[in-house]
C-alpha cells in the first residue's frame, strides 16, 4: 500500500503552555496504529501529565533539550539525541 501525506494535522497538545504537535502519521493523520510520526514544537518550560504509553514512543530532539521523568529515573536528552518509551505491557 502506498498512502501520500500531503500534509500534517495539527494536533491540540496537554500540557502547561501551548505547544505545537504536527502530525504526519498516526491515528490523526492517516489512520494508523503502527506508528506516530509528528513534528513537535514545545516551549520551554512546557510539562505535561505523566502517561502510560499504550504505543512505543521514539523521541529524537532537533534543538535544545528534553527532560523525561520515570519512577526510577531522570532523563536530558539533548539536541541530537533521541530516546524511545516502550508502550506499557498489560
Amino acid at each position: 500500500m502506498i498512502q501520500v501525506v500531503k500534509s500534517p494535522s495539527v494536533i491540540k497538545a496537554a500540557g502547561t503552555k501551548n505547544k505545537i504537535i504536527e502530525e504526519y502519521f498516526g491515528h490523526v493523520n492517516s489512520n494508523t496504529s503502527e506508528v506516530s510520526i509528528a513534528h513537535m514544537k514545545s516551549p520551554e518550560g512546557w510539562v505535561e501529565p505523566a502517561q502510560s504509553p499504550e504505543f512505543n514512543e521514539y523521541t529524537v530532539v532537533l534543538k535544545g533539550k528534553l527532560k523525561i521523568s520515570t519512577k526510577e529515573k531522570d532523563y536530558i536528552i539533548s539536541e541530537g539525541q533521541g530516546i524511545l518509551t516502550s508502550k506499557m505491557s498489560g
